[in-house]
């Protein structure tokens, strides 16, 4: 009963808005405001005692509690470090990220990308958080986690050693906003060692709620500035960077004045008449606002005297900030990589944007009945958890001709809480998706028989055990399947599969996990009234004429369906009605459920 009435309670609270970025999920059920007041009106300091400032936080194994690297630590709050913290100094900047001794690279870059948007970056870091007004040693973040976003709290008890703080840290040795938004990220994934070694798209991922993409620039696909110019339209967000063969080449400069090694914003995409010709362009933005592109487009260039005059004014803003133009044939050569993080509308607030539509399905494999394993194991793959979408909508600048219109798609799969579980030396599992067309298939679950008759019409490009696989899709009109597994069979996981469509895809939830959604379970409840209305009427009709149920019968109930104290909780309640259901569905309950004169009946319901 606990657990139906808290998946119950999780889906009423998600249909009123729970989880989203106005109203996110406190986490632990800890409340920011509530805590903050309780400290402020007894006039003590904030002490978590979810995430203890003990060797506990700090990690299991490198940075456990007897390893060399955890001596000498100690928690300290930023008041007792400097005389005047300050939450951000004069705005939050690239700058004030600098890596400490922990191997989270890969989560500083993400933070330093959230810097470049501020929108985005007061939706993870909330405004109004201070070391002088209302100062309680309290602070909060928000995170997006397998579609819903959630509000953390941390003390401000941070590890220092020698009076320097250990991890993240500020350039400006009075600012505490990096270290606290690190130690929040290290409270929801379990420990600060859980953070070691990932990629920035994760980070980013979980910054955003968006799904990334990334393409080899030298193996790029053919409609890629189509791709870059919907994705800027969608407020996406673009980086692009040019790879470096050794070290000495980091943030070396080209003769083009380009930065290898260094993170690039792509803000911005258009195709101008340059000499009777169509030229596209794009334009890039350096995060240190100097050092820009000195080749054909940019600031100044003889090409802009080429082209419609009010295009130049609008474009053209020949400033040292930072940003210039290129053609997207020099951007294709120059640069090595290319990353998209597409949003979802919940991030996105401009009505303006082109926003994607997102259907998100959460989902578990388990040994023994959901986890059936990749299409190399025919004989369980059809157990896997299943999942129909419908495209009825294609693309409003779609590729495909007049009579076969495309529908755009993005599938992300993504593993949970795989952080979490490196305490217990457990690794992310290999998983990856197929994705399957339906004509007329009514069944909720298919079976064996359809995927040994049927190739999938998509597929991610392989099982691997990242977080996530994503992959861009095209596809016709009509009704999928999409399949989500492990490589191999009998792994147990939590996942979320998201799909970002051009258009809504509409979804159907019954989709053979073996859970219940509020539409399912009410028209369960709708089939148990009915029942108990027919098991009323037939008794008070029939006990009048002689029938009775049989001790036999009773014993068996109680057997199977009661507990020690003769009580039928509601699982087993549930379970009862169900049978009774199937058998009077059957017509038997009426001669198997009752009894008349010396005949006993006994049901089958073990």
């Amino acid at each position: 009963m606990a657990g139906i009435a808290l998946k119950l309670s999780k889906e009423k609270a998600a249909l009123e808005g729970l989880g989203s970025n106005e109203k996110a999920v406190k986490y632990l059920n800890q409340d920011y405001e509530v805590l903050r007041q309780q400290c402020l009106q007894t006039g003590t300091l904030f002490k978590d005692e979810e995430f203890p400032a003990c060797p506990s936080a700090l990690g299991y194994r490198d940075l456990g509690p007897y390893s060399p690297k955890t001596q000498g630590i100690v928690w300290k709050r930023p008041t007792e470090l400097c005389p005047n913290p300050q939450f951000i100094v004069g705005g939050a900047t690239r700058t004030d990220i600098r890596q400490g001794a922990l191997g989270d690279c890969w989560l500083l870059a993400a933070i330093a990308s959230l810097t470049l948007d501020q929108e985005i970056l007061d939706r993870v870091v909330p405004k109004d958080q201070s070391f002088q007004k209302n100062y309680a040693g309290i602070f909060h973040f928000q995170f997006w986690q397998y579609g819903e976003w959630v509000d953390v709290v941390v003390d401000d008890r941070l590890p220092t050693r020698n009076d320097q703080l250990l991890f993240l840290h500020s350039e400006e040795g009075s600012e505490f906003w990096s270290a606290l938004l690190e130690k929040a990220y290290a409270k929801l994934n379990g420990s600060y060692e859980a953070l070691a070694g990932g990629s920035t798209t994760e980070g980013f991922e979980d910054f955003t709620g968006g799904i990334s993409e990334s393409y080899d620039l030298k193996k790029a696909p053919p409609n890629l500035y189509q791709i870059i110019w919907k994705a800027l339209r969608a407020g996406s967000l673009l980086g692009c960077s040019i790879d470096i063969t050794n070290v000495t080449e980091t943030e070396a400069v080209t003769s083009k004045k380009l930065v290898k090694g260094h993170a690039y914003s792509v803000t911005g995409a258009e195709e101008v008449n340059y000499r009777g010709r169509p030229e596209k362009l794009v334009r890039i933005r350096n995060p240190w606002g100097e050092v820009e592109w000195t080749g054909a487009w940019s600031d100044n260039a003889p090409e802009w005297n080429y082209i419609d005059p009010k295009q130049k004014q609008k474009l053209d803003k020949q400033a040292e900030d930072g940003e210039f133009w290129m053609s997207f044939s020099d951007f294709q050569r120059q640069f090595t990589k290319l990353e998209i993080c597409n949003l979802t509308p919940d991030t996105l607030t401009n009505d303006e944007i082109r926003k994607w539509g997102l259907t998100l399905f959460n989902g578990t494999w388990r040994r023994g009945s959901s986890a059936g394993g990749c299409q190399n194991y025919p004989a369980t793959y059809w157990t896997n958890p299943q999942f129909k979408i419908r495209l009825d909508e294609p693309d409003d600048d779609h590729e495909g001709n007049a009579s076969e219109p495309c529908c755009t798609v993005l599938l992300g799969l993504m593993q949970k809480n795989s952080r979490r579980k490196r305490r217990m030396g457990e690794g992310l599992l290999s998983i990856g998706y197929s994705l399957y067309q339906l004509e007329n298939q009514t069944d909720a679950h298919l079976s064996r028989d359809f995927f040994l008759r049927n190739k999938p019409a998509a597929r991610s490009d392989t099982y691997v055990n990242l977080r996530e696989v994503s992959n861009r899709i095209k596809l016709p009109k009509g009704e999928y399947l999409i399949v989500p597994s492990t490589f191999e069979p009998f792994k147990n996981g939590e996942f979320c599969l998201r799909v970002f469509s051009e258009k809504q895809a509409k979804a159907q939830y019954t989709n053979g996990t073996g859970t219940l959604g509020l539409v399912e379970f009410k028209i369960l409840w709708m089939k148990i009234q009915k029942l108990l209305v027919t098991i009323i009427f037939v008794l008070m009709l029939l006990i009048p004429l002689g029938f009775t149920l049989s001790d036999k019968v009773q014993h068996i109930i109680a057997v199977r369906y009661a507990c020690s104290k003769l009580t039928v909780d509601f699982d087993g309640f549930v379970a009862c009605m169900i049978r009774l259901e199937t058998l009077f569905s059957k017509d038997l309950a009426k001669t198997e459920w009752i009894e008349r004169g010396p005949n006993h009946i006994c049901p089958q319901i073990c």
